[in-house]
C-alpha cells in the first residue's frame, strides 16, 4: 500500500451562525487569494438572509450570555485561548497567507491574538469594579451604578489585520455580556471563519458569536438598520463613504456606534472597546434606621 498516491481531502470553509456551519443561503461563494494572487479557497458570500439569520442567532443567545456569571464567561474566554494555543499551527499558516507575511512575523502575530484573549479573559469580572461604583447622594439612599451589556453588536472587522485586529473587536464585545454579528475582512476572511470552529469546542454558547464572510458594503447597510441590533462597530468600514452611510442607518434606532480610528492592535487595548457596548444602571435603594440612635445601614 506504501505506493498509493493519496487524494488530498480540500478544506471547505463555511459561516459559523448559531452554533452552526451553514454554506451562504445564496448558494454563492467567491475566490480568496493570497498577496501574490495565488488561490487559497473558496470563501462563502454572504447574502441579506445569512445576516437576519445571525441576528437571529444573537438575539437569542443574548439573554442566556447576558446572564452568566462574569466569571463564567472569562473561563469561557480562557478555553477559546487554550484552544487557539492548540490550533496555533494552522492559524500561523493562515494569516501568513492572509498578510502576506514571513511564517515567523505571522507567529509573533497569532501568539498577540492568543494573549489578547486571555487578558479579556481576565477581564470578564473586573470591568464592573471599574466603571461601577457607589455614588454619594444626599439622602437616606444607595445609589448603586453597575454596568450592563448593550445587546446584539454587529462587528465590521478589520480589513487588513485578520487575526490580531478581529480578535481585538470580538472579544471586549463577548467578554462584558454582548452577543456578537461579525463581518470578517472581505479580502482575508479564512482566519475568521476557522476562528468560528474554535469558538465551535470552546463551550462557547451557540451564537453568542455569529461569522459572515462576504461583502461589508453589501450586508452592512442591512445589520446597520435592523431594529433588533442595538450597536454597531465600524472599525473595518473604512472603504469610501460607508461607514458614514452605516452610521446614518444605525441612527433610525439609536445604535451604539463605535466609529473605525486609526488603531495599531500589538498595543495595548485599554477597556476602552469593553465600555463602548456597556450601559449603566443606577439603582436607588432607601437606607433604614437603625434603633433609637437614629444611625442607619
Amino acid at each position: 500500500m506504501s505506493d498509493v498516491t493519496r487524494l488530498g481531502v480540500f478544506k471547505t470553509y463555511k459561516l459559523y451562525v448559531g452554533g452552526k456551519f451553514p454554506r451562504s443561503e445564496s448558494g454563492r461563494v467567491y475566490e480568496v487569494t493570497d498577496s501574490k494572487g495565488k488561490w487559497l479557497a473558496n470563501a462563502p458570500l454572504s447574502s441579506r438572509k445569512d445576516a437576519r439569520d445571525a441576528v437571529v442567532a444573537a438575539r437569542k443567545a443574548f439573554g442566556g450570555w447576558a446572564g452568566a456569571t462574569a466569571y463564567n464567561r472569562g473561563q469561557i474566554l480562557y478555553r477559546v485561548a487554550e484552544m487557539l494555543e492548540g490550533r496555533r499551527d494552522q492559524f500561523v499558516r493562515e494569516v501568513a497567507d492572509a498578510e502576506g507575511l514571513s511564517k515567523s512575523k505571522a507567529a509573533v502575530v497569532v501568539d498577540a491574538a492568543i494573549d489578547r484573549w486571555v487578558w479579556y479573559a481576565g477581564w470578564t469580572d473586573k470591568i464592573a469594579q471599574v466603571v461601577g461604583g457607589a455614588n454619594p447622594v444626599a439622602g437616606p439612599y444607595f445609589n448603586l451604578s453597575t454596568p450592563e451589556p448593550t445587546g446584539v453588536v454587529t462587528v465590521v472587522a478589520p480589513q487588513d489585520s485578520s487575526f490580531l485586529g478581529l480578535v481585538s473587536v470580538i472579544a471586549p464585545v463577548i467578554a462584558t455580556g454582548n452577543t456578537a454579528v461579525v463581518i470578517a475582512s472581505e479580502k482575508s476572511p479564512l482566519p475568521a471563519l476557522s476562528l468560528g470552529e474554535v469558538l465551535a469546542t470552546s463551550d462557547l454558547p451557540g451564537g453568542v458569536v455569529n461569522i459572515l464572510s462576504g461583502k461589508a458594503a453589501e450586508m452592512g447597510p442591512h445589520l446597520a438598520a435592523h431594529q433588533d441590533v442595538n450597536a454597531i462597530d465600524l472599525t473595518g468600514a473604512t472603504e469610501g463613504e460607508l461607514a458614514r452611510d452605516l452610521e446614518i442607518a444605525a441612527a433610525d434606532n439609536l445604535k451604539r456606534v463605535l466609529r473605525p480610528r486609526t488603531e495599531d492592535f500589538a498595543e495595548s487595548p485599554g477597556t476602552d472597546r469593553m465600555t463602548a457596548f456597556l450601559e449603566t444602571k443606577t439603582v436607588w435603594h432607601p437606607t433604614g434606621s437603625l434603633g433609637a440612635s437614629g444611625s442607619s445601614y
